[in-house]
């Protein structure tokens, strides 16, 4: 990689336009992916790839190929031979690296022709951050090769537990182990490589409501270390609670628009500032005239209550005992990770920057992420949520309760648990979000039983609803995931506790019309049927 990068780079300055900056960069991918359902082995299958990268602008750091909407220009993707074989490595860089040059060639004088008609933008801030290059190669030896018949046998013995559970529409366990070595290198100085290994265990379910409404379960565990996994007594339990939960949903009775206070646990706190604040925190999103910059202007101003801080800490690989999945040493770009302190007693503070300056933010934090094959930018880590207005959990539900009475409401809407969602961000779409709960009650004023309910869905505004958080427990939650954005799906977490809101507003979620089966399940695997 080094020998061709200097090649590339000596060519290549010849040119007119010639590159200031060249980057390659190399992942080595091991991964094994294990599917069961009801007891049976649906596939497992071991896989070892290299996918090469090349980094290309042209230009300056103030105006280059990678402007505004020509982002994509700046980077090219390839898959490389997985042997170690110098000739043909080099020749698949060499290859990309002529490609990435006409396509960032052909990109910068797109935007030279668009910057000398179109009115200047608010924010002229570079394309490009200056910083010093980063130099890491002492990467650990990889993991003893994974053994597949054990990870195989427990996948079917959790898919198992599913089988007496009739009423199930699906089910399943997933297993995926992945080792990942990344090698990056620059015209900067950057020599960076990375290790990471990671396996997740995830069970689905999922269940057909006679209205035609489908409502799923998940159970993901993480770890690093296949001697830190689950004990089987968990992972039974878990999937036992996941059927009954399913059950209980599919009986449920429908929910209506609502709006109202609303009491959050720290699981479904942790997704919704994701959603809600973590995206709109990105750096990439206070620039452009696509953008809507809810937060850019607010800097040093009160944007959450005055008892809550947000950091976003990368460098954090676990938290009391439990692992984050947004840990890492270097983001993508090879700046080293950093802890940000996003949200100081409710004043916003920063953002989460990549290589591409805002104004008054100049240089990356090292939040610069993306999938192999897609252009880095500002993303969460592990974005955590503290509180110095925190009570007993206990007693965050009597406030609820109280605060139900307060507003004369039948009930308020207690949010158990929360499987994602979505944000808009740009201008030309509302400014709005829209939250996916699974596990919905209403807690009642007059003290009745908690009722769960289905079938709809968290909506809003940032400005808004961020202002009406009025309390918080003292217990925090964490919850790992994937993220999808522009840069492609990468692993965060987010760490919140139990919160209560004055106003919260639900809508009706949209569902389908699908009959649930009419034959019964296969005899044998019935257990349990629906009631």
């Amino acid at each position: 990689m080094e020998q061709e990068l200097h090649r590339g780079q000596a060519e290549l300055a010849k040119q007119d336009p010639a590159p200031y900056f060249i980057s390659y960069s190399a992942d080595e991918d091991d991964s094994l992916f294990v599917m069961a359902t009801q007891g049976g082995l649906l596939g497992s299958t071991r896989s070892h790839r290299r996918t090469a990268e090349v980094g290309m602008r042209i230009g300056s750091p103030a105006l280059d190929n990678t402007h505004e909407n020509e982002r994509t220009s700046g980077l090219g993707f390839g898959r490389l031979p997985v042997r170690d074989d110098p000739d043909a490595i080099a020749r698949v860089f060499w290859k990309l690296t002529y490609e990435q040059y006409r396509k960032a060639s052909q990109a910068y004088s797109n935007v030279k022709t668009k910057d000398a008609v179109r009115a200047k933008d608010e924010d002229d801030s570079p394309d490009f951050s200056a910083e010093k290059p980063s130099r890491d190669i002492d990467a650990g030896a990889p993991p003893a090769a994974l053994q597949s018949k054990p990870w195989e046998d427990a996948a079917r013995r959790y898919s198992a537990a599913f089988r007496s559970y009739g009423y199930l529409q699906d089910s399943g366990a997933i297993f995926i182990a992945q080792h990942t070595r990344r090698y990056l290198i620059s015209t900067e100085g950057t020599r960076v490589v990375t290790e990471n290994t990671v396996y997740r265990l995830m069970l689905e379910a999922q269940v057909l409501a006679n209205d035609g409404m489908q409502m799923i379960r998940v159970e993901t565990f993480q770890f690093s270390d296949p001697a830190k996994g689950p004990a089987d007594a968990e992972v039974q339990a878990r999937a036992r609670k996941m059927a009954d939960d399913l059950l209980a949903l599919k009986n449920a009775p429908l929910a209506e628009p609502y709006s109202g206070p609303a009491m959050l646990s720290g699981r479904a706190a942790a997704v919704f500032f994701h959603e809600v604040l973590g995206h709109r925190i990105e750096g990439q999103r206070q620039r452009g005239r696509e953008e809507g910059q809810t937060f850019t202007k607010k800097v040093n101003e009160k944007i959450l209550p005055e008892f809550l801080s947000v950091t976003d800490d990368p460098t954090m690989p676990a938290l009391q005992g439990t692992e984050l999945s947004g840990w890492y040493r270097y983001d993508d770009e090879g700046i080293p990770a950093q802890r940000v302190e996003v949200v100081k007693d409710g004043i916003l503070k920063n953002f989460l920057m990549s290589r591409l300056p805002v104004k008054n933010f100049s240089h990356s934090n090292g939040h610069g992420r993306a999938q192999t094959g897609m252009a880095p930018v500002g993303r969460q880590g592990n974005l955590i949520v503290t509180s110095s207005k925190s009570i007993p959990d206990a007693e965050l539900r009597t406030r609820f309760v109280e605060e139900i009475r307060k507003q004369g409401k039948p009930y308020g809407l207690y949010f158990e648990d929360i499987q994602g969602g979505f944000t808009l961000t740009t201008r030309s779409l509302p400014q709005a979000f829209q939250v996916l709960p699974v596990m919905v009650w209403r807690v009642y004023a007059d003290g009745r039983p908690d009722e769960l309910v289905r079938g709809v869905d968290i909506v809003g505004t940032p400005l808004t609803v961020l202002t009406n958080i009025v309390a918080t427990g003292q217990a925090s939650s964490v919850f790992n995931g994937i993220c999808g954005a522009e840069s492609g799906n990468v692993p965060v977490s987010a760490v919140a506790p139990a919160m209560l809101f004055s106003d919260i507003e639900v809508q009706k979620r949209k569902y389908g019309d699908t009959r649930p089966p009419i034959l019964p399940p296969p005899p044998g695997a019935t257990g349990k049927e629906a009631r």
